[in-house]
């Protein structure tokens, strides 16, 4: 015979769980999700199935839905972060499905939209930018009315001029770009936005390592290129007719849009062209560039305010 002290201890046991199971239930029972799902789910379920998924429903309970105890995507207290958990009917048993929180989704979403946007030296908090924060002034009405055409009107190999906006330092030429690229990315549209001066700067360089002809046939055919601050750079022959000149002869011939920022107007950016660092005076090479520059883009004077000395 087992000792007396040993079918007491079982005793006391037995009543210690049952009452922890009583408590459990009670938790679980009193949620208010768990109480949507057995009432929605009274006609698939008894009361065997019921017993038998409460340890998944004390799971599904005891985490986050709807983002509501996540502070952030970052700090997701659930057991797979960014994903919330569902109670499901799976043959004869409860069971939990896991699906993207609203804020994963909107993570997923953003970086999806920045995957159609590279930025080659150019401010990352450009990415942010987007049409609805344009602040509508006197002196930008013209830009943001074709830039909004340009892009309900934009279409995979159909020929369309992009904008060549100039104006002085600080009106937001580069932000527009920024707009203007995450608006497309809406669309799914891939576009690269490059700062001149740097992107020629690192095409000296690119000799040694042998990613010149790489780099220089990404930026021939992404689907829409915005060159920034054209006009900023030290003209060489070289940077002129071998690079510029061959990348936009391509873009024109392709019909791939190309937009440009400059703080000079076309006649300005000719004379610019015109003369090389060793004080060479070209004046043919400068208008052939020009041309393409012409047909790519129409020129759109922005005004205004400089937003960077505020």
């Amino acid at each position: 015979m087992k000792p007396i002290n040993d079918s007491l201890n079982q005793l006391v046991n037995k009543k210690e769980f049952k009452e922890r199971l009583e408590t459990l239930k009670k938790e679980v029972f009193s949620d208010r999700d768990v109480q949507l799902f057995l009432q929605e789910k009274r006609h698939e379920l008894d009361e065997q199935m019921v017993e038998r998924g409460l340890m998944k429903m004390y799971e599904f309970k005891g985490q986050s839905k709807r983002c509501e105890q996540c502070p952030s995507l970052l700090s997701c207290m659930n057991m797979v972060k960014g994903y919330q958990p569902r109670l499901i009917v799976d043959g004869r048993n409860i069971d939990i499905q896991y699906e993207r929180c609203p804020r994963k989704i909107k993570e997923d979403e953003r970086k999806e939209q920045e995957s159609f946007i590279q930025c080659l030296y150019v401010p990352k908090e450009i990415l942010q930018a987007s049409m609805s924060d344009i602040e509508v002034e006197q002196g930008r009405f013209k830009a943001i009315k074709l830039v909004k055409d340009f892009v309900r009107e934009y279409e995979p190999n159909k020929k369309m001029k992009a904008l060549y906006l100039h104006g002085s330092f600080g009106v937001g030429k580069t932000y527009f770009l920024g707009a203007i690229a995450n608006a497309l990315a809406e669309k799914k549209v891939k576009s690269t936005i490059v700062y001149i001066p740097e992107f020629l700067r690192e095409l000296k360089g690119s000799f040694q390592d042998q990613t010149f002809n790489e780099k220089i046939e990404y930026v021939k055919k992404i689907p829409v290129l915005m060159l920034d601050d054209i006009g900023a750079e030290s003209v060489t022959s070289w940077m002129r007719d071998d690079v510029l000149g061959t990348i936009l002869q391509f873009r024109m011939l392709e019909n791939l849009p190309t937009f440009f920022t400059s703080n000079l107007n076309f006649e300005q950016l000719q004379h610019h062209l015109t003369y090389t660092q060793r004080g060479e005076q070209e004046e043919l090479k400068a208008a052939r560039l020009m041309e393409r520059i012409k047909a790519l883009a129409m020129p759109v004077e922005m005004t205004g305010e400089n937003k960077r000395s505020k």
